[in-house]
């Protein structure tokens, strides 16, 4: 008697497939794998009609893996980015689909230590007051670097940091008091291996950086400006989620000089945050 797979695909695998099969969603896939980017621009690096990428944008937020959103800098510009935890969750579903042992480990796998890979993997985040986005950013870095990251955060018209943003870097025992709103004229001569910004407005004029960073750029609202206290607080909450998420797979990439991969901490198994080292090495 032959010894058969008892793998049924799901549904949702069989769309994936399907989708990442036509040439065009693999390439958009692609070009968002880092960055977000507005409508218009991936029409120019596609180099096809607007309808036509209109048409496989859909394709991909029907499956889920493709979120939009308004720009805050000008109301008309659309930001596109992946959901990248729904595409994690797709792919190996699809992997399993095929062969059981095509399921692909997790890459952010929890409690996994930050690996040093050579010199630490240098970022630098940015927004526009450096009050709220880009602090926690560098907070959740840092946290889940650990030794293989050294990460700063500043703004183009630095305030303070909001009080929101101090009440979650306290929930998760990080000491607050060394966080701070700098400016990014301090860091304009340094060299970093990239530059995130997460701020529409800054995206649109950041300043050049020695030695070519790779450049990122996060399109999330501002929680600071929402007016209502709950829906403010619930924006603070979701901001930090989402950061998280981005940021243990970012940390997931290949090593800019080594190659190696660097497996992200997860923040429930380390509840103390180390010194910020606001990019010593720099300085």
């Amino acid at each position: 008697m032959p010894v058969t797979l008892s793998v049924m695909p799901s549904l949702e695998a069989v769309r994936f497939l399907k989708a990442v099969a036509d040439e065009t969603r693999l390439t958009i896939l692609g070009l968002l794998a880092l960055t977000d980017l507005k409508g218009g621009e991936i029409v120019a690096r596609l180099g096809l009609p607007a309808n036509a990428v209109s048409y496989h944008l859909k394709q991909l937020r029907d499956l889920g893996v493709l979120r939009d959103r308004r720009g805050h800098a000008d109301g008309r510009d659309v930001y596109y980015r992946l959901d990248l935890d729904r595409l994690r969750m797709l792919y190996r579903e699809a992997g399993q689909a095929l062969h059981p042992m095509l399921s692909p480990e997790d890459p952010v796998a929890p409690g996994a230590e930050g690996i040093p890979a050579g010199r630490p993997i240098r970022v630098l985040f940015l927004c526009t007051h450096n009050s709220a986005r880009s602090q926690l950013s560098e907070a959740i870095l840092r946290l889940r670097g650990g030794g293989a990251v050294e990460v700063a955060s500043a703004g183009d018209h630095p305030t303070e940091v909001h009080p929101l943003a101090i009440a979650l870097l306290q929930e998760h025992d990080i000491d607050s008091s060394q966080y701070v709103a700098k400016s990014l004229e301090r860091f304009v001569d340094q060299s970093f291996d990239y530059i995130i910004t997460v701020c529409d407005r800054v995206k649109d004029h950041c300043p050049v950086f020695p030695n070519d960073p790779v450049r990122i750029h996060w399109s999330f609202p501002d929680p600071t400006v929402i007016e209502d206290e709950a829906a403010r607080s619930q924006a603070f909450s979701t901001l930090w989620l989402e950061l998280n998420i981005r940021i243990g797979h970012l940390l997931n990439l290949p090593h800019p000089v080594s190659g190696r991969r660097t497996r992200a901490r997860s923040l429930a198994s380390t509840r103390e945050s180390p010194s910020p080292r606001e990019t010593q090495s720099h300085e």
